[in-house]
């Protein structure tokens, strides 16, 4: 650490943006100490520098700031986050300071918060399937250990809700592992904050989880630091401790908005609708520290929560998180209308490297075909649903028919169900075999022949006795309802 050096050269104050005149080597992304004249102190951190010049961005408030009286130190050092095993079932703020009332814990490392690069040769390719007990993700778009998978969500849907069912229930089958949940709130409102704390102590999910709460009246540009602090976190228990963490980042949006706001303030040249150019390479920077590293024992899987502005997919913020990441979780509006939860909509939704986490050994052989049967079918009822508004149900052909009545018990059946209901990929399975057995061998194009021989025709056989046990029931219902019928007419008749 140089000898810091103070100055009392700002020369303006833009937005969240110190210029700092007459300053020499001062370093990017090194940290300031900002003393205003009451003496009370705040963080910087340097974002551009010349040789007369350094701009300064301020993580807080600039109310206060006098250019005359205020005064900039420059550490010569970057941000650094003190991290620990002790920050398990800690709450922290967007700075990374304690929210709550325990005692200080012991500070094991100091470690830059924006990391280090990993080598592409060093990643492993992740393989282990993640359970998460949700049937619509398991089934269909599987989430795998080392994976960033994000949740294309719009406001007022229950992704809050998905995600703290997946960080409750999500797990490696078989295998016993010490597993932890690192939790970013960006710019969330109170109750937002308050659902996921409370939601992880009263499951008990709290003591394996680090918290950082950036609120929504908090200032904006601390939500640049708040992922960064998060990964730095996951990366020690991941890297150090070996541990399997799962990095749940919400609200992306929120993170994107703050950096339109610094580009603004340094009246940079804007991008698509406002966002900097430059936002592709700095999502990047966040999205691309979730993996395995050869060699170590620990995994980082992210799921970022993306709230689309407007439901509009093609906006900047998840058409490049798309880009970025493995695959997406879409919810459906429309599906969330209907009142089933959770609202996931497969034809929106994939995983690109579910085939690395399924097949024999792992789930179950017959998985890849009945996701693919199952998406095509879902497919074909929508189509079908489209033309019955058109012709009507009436004039649809058997087949159309078919499929039609095939949609509403795939949302009812397997897209639905309770938000503490954890499915294991067998359940998920069976229930989508269920399904398959209402349509035609001849409809199952992408199963092997196989798979249908030794699990449709045992799912059908299954299904038509539950039917003939349901009409029994019936009958011997409608038997006893005609006995009591007599034995009251007799009874009149007396």
């Amino acid at each position: 650490m140089r000898f810091e050096t103070e100055y009392r050269t700002i020369g303006k104050v833009s937005g969240p943006l110190l210029v700092v005149k007459a300053v020499k080597n001062a370093g990017y992304g090194e940290i300031t100490r900002i003393k205003l004249e009451n003496g009370e102190e705040r963080l910087g951190q340097v974002i551009e520098s010349a040789d007369t010049y350094a701009v300064v961005q301020v993580f807080g408030p600039t109310s206060g700031i006098n250019v005359k009286s205020t005064s900039v130190s420059f550490t010569g050092e970057t941000f650094k986050l003190g991290v620990g095993e002790e920050m398990l079932g800690r709450v922290f703020d967007g700075q990374g300071r304690p929210k709550d009332t325990k005692a200080a814990f012991a500070v094991e490392k100091e470690l830059d918060i924006n990391g280090e690069p990993m080598n592409p040769t060093a990643r492993r390719m992740p393989s282990d399937f993640i359970q998460t007990g949700v049937s619509s993700i398991d089934g269909l778009m599987t989430l795998v250990r080392g994976q960033k998978l994000p949740i294309f969500s719009g406001a007022g849907l229950p992704h809050n809700r998905l995600a703290a069912q997946i960080a409750r229930q999500a797990k490696v089958v078989g295998r016993n592992e010490s597993f932890a949940v690192v939790f970013a709130g960006i710019g969330i409102t109170y109750d937002d904050a308050a659902f996921f704390i409370d939601n992880f102590r009263k499951t008990g999910a709290l003591k394996r989880t680090v918290a950082f709460m950036n609120l929504a009246d908090d200032p904006s540009i601390e939500r640049i630091l708040t992922p960064r602090l998060a990964l730095t976190t996951a990366e020690f228990l991941a890297y150090e401790k070996g541990m399997h963490v799962l990095v749940i980042l919400t609200d992306m949006t929120n993170y994107c908005e703050a950096l339109r706001e610094m580009a603004s303030a340094r009246e940079e040249v804007p991008g698509r609708r406002g966002y900097p150019g430059y936002m592709y390479t700095d999502l990047a920077s966040i999205y691309e520290r979730a993996g395995i590293a050869e060699g170590k024992k620990g995994s980082i899987t992210q799921l970022n929560i993306v709230t689309m502005p407007g439901d509009d997919i093609t906006h900047p913020i998840p058409d490049l998180t798309g880009y970025i990441t493995e695959g997406q979780i879409f919810l459906s509006r429309e599906l969330n209308n209907k009142g089933l939860y959770p609202p996931v909509n497969p034809l929106g939704s994939l995983s690109r490297l579910m085939n690395n986490g399924i097949g024999e050994g792992k789930t179950r052989e017959d998985h890849r075909g009945v996701a693919d049967q199952l998406y095509g079918a879902y497919a074909r009822a929508q189509e079908s649903r489209n033309l019955s508004a058109i012709i009507g149900v009436e004039a649809l052909s058997e087949v159309d028919k078919t499929y039609l009545k095939f949609g509403d018990e795939f949302e009812k059946k397997f897209l639905a169900q309770d938000e503490y209901e954890d499915r294991t990929i067998e359940k998920t399975l069976n229930v989508g075999w269920e399904l398959l057995s209402e349509l035609p061998e001849s409809e199952l194009t992408r199963i092997k022949r196989e798979h249908i021989g030794k699990y449709h025709a045992k799912h059908k056989e299954e299904k038509g006795g539950k039917e003939a046990e349901e009409m029994q029931g019936e009958k011997k219902a409608e038997a006893k309802g005609k006995k009591k019928k007599q034995a009251r007419h007799a009874k009149k008749g007396k």
